[in-house]
């Protein structure tokens, strides 16, 4: 299965990548970031499905979907 990273340095916690996630692996944090905001994570336990919407709809490239395993 797919990885999700965000980026915390870039998330500005708009999150729109929660609003499109299918599988709901993308949910607001629970702490305050350092520009006062929560942001967007990845949810432990739940199957990225790599749908790459949560990529295309952010604003500032503050996700990457990293590929399974070696050579993918």
């Amino acid at each position: 299965m797919p990885r999700i990273v965000i980026d915390a340095k870039y998330c500005k916690g708009c999150l729109l990548c929660v609003t499109v996630c299918p599988k709901g692996a993308i949910v607001m944090s629970s702490g305050i970031s350092r520009r006062g905001t929560n942001r967007a994570e990845a949810v432990e336990g739940i199957a990225c499905s790599g749908c790459l919407n949560c990529t295309d709809i952010c604003p500032d490239a503050a996700i990457e979907i990293l590929p399974d395993g070696p050579g993918k």
